[in-house]
């Protein structure tokens, strides 16, 4: 474990990020050992998205013995350790890996960012005794960074990609067992590319036949990504919206791969597009500052705004429900009203100035 509490730094310029994302296959650098069998996985925070491309490893999501895998950071670090707790008691050992925490809390600590889903699915591939499905990952992983580097100027797929994306509205569609892929595109499209993506999510058809027909012109600027392998649904959705829309688009998984080594390398070519396509925009694909304060002050940090003033962006931790109406609002007589007479009051009042 490492003794850091320090969240390594990933929010980083167009330059910096490109360099990580060219080095990112096969930096992973923590414990390869297979943990004691058998395994279950939460993630929560940033862990959220690396846990659910691991589906593709068919890892239940609790087990009441052998290991459970925790994934989350600091801004998440109550559901954490609730789910740590409750793996313990129920006789499992508990696994916790973070971007971040006191080292009291943590068994692993990877890098924070928007690279961080790789160290914690390839830490979760290998202490679940996948080694060979971590090293086929890499492998497609490298294969792409040879395709995509920056200097590769011609026939570049992330470039040209994000060309085809650059002023539209993606539409995301997958197979319904590979459903971690929208989720994984609309966020590197969001948080790198700044740029909203809609997935399209359970029964297609329905979608596709109907969410343009009130307006047809809603379909205009939007372009469909089917990520991954597709099904008989998927390319029956793609005919009925080949009408209408501006054009669909297939993003296989590079070199025929399968299962998890095609997740996450779908989700690394994703992150490259989202880099190109931030560049098309003009804009720096670094987390938004706004973002970084706002996981500090869910992480129950002190915050400081825009304007060098400390402040919170979230509700105080211990009560985040809705604030009640009446406990705001002076009541019309000074007093607690909760039956509304007051108001009743106020209308009779009304009412016998219309009768004079």
């Amino acid at each position: 474990m490492s003794d850091s509490s320090v969240t390594p730094d990933q929010n980083v310029s167009s330059g910096g990020l490109l360099g990580l994302l060219l080095s990112l296959p096969g930096s992973y650098a923590g414990p390869q050992t297979p943990a004691q069998t058998p395994y279950g996985l939460v993630g929560v925070g940033e862990g959220t998205l690396a846990a659910h491309l691991l589906q593709a490893l068919a890892l239940p999501s609790l087990t009441r013995s052998g290991t459970q895998f925790v994934l989350g950071s600091p801004d998440a670090a109550t559901a954490a350790t609730d789910y740590a707790d409750l793996a313990e008691v129920a006789g499992a050992s508990a696994r916790r890996i973070s971007t971040g925490g006191r080292p009291d809390e943590l068994d692993m600590l990877v890098p924070g960012g928007p690279l961080s889903t790789y160290h914690f699915a390839q830490a979760v591939a290998y202490a679940s005794g996948h080694a060979e499905q971590a090293g086929l990952a890499d492998a497609a992983m490298s294969d792409l960074a040879a395709r995509c580097a920056p200097h590769i100027t011609e026939n570049n797929p992330a470039r040209d990609l994000a060309w085809s994306l650059w002023g539209r509205t993606p539409l995301l569609l997958a197979a319904d067992d590979a459903d971690a892929l929208p989720h994984a595109w609309q966020q590197l499209l969001a948080r790198t590319g700044k740029t909203l993506a809609v997935p399209l999510l359970g029964d297609l058809l329905p979608l596709a036949a109907g969410a343009f027909d009130a307006r047809h012109e809603q379909g205009d600027a939007k372009v469909a990504l089917i990520l991954g392998d597709t099904t008989p649904a998927l390319l029956v959705a793609r005919e009925i919206l080949d009408s209408r829309i501006d054009e669909i688009i297939h993003v296989p998984a590079p070199d025929g791969a399968q299962g998890y080594p095609a997740a996450l390398a779908l989700w690394y070519f994703g992150a490259w597009v989202a880099a190109y396509l931030a560049e098309r925009y003009e804009a720096e694909p670094a987390d938004p500052a706004v973002l970084t304060r706002a996981q500090a002050a869910l992480a129950g940090e002190d915050v400081i705004g825009d304007d060098g003033e400390k402040g919170r962006f979230a509700a105080p931790r211990d009560d985040l429900r809705r604030t009640r109406v009446q406990e705001d609002v002076s009541d019309w007589d000074g007093e607690d009203d909760t039956d509304g007479d007051d108001f009743d009051d106020a209308d009779d009042q009304a009412d016998d100035q219309d009768e004079d």
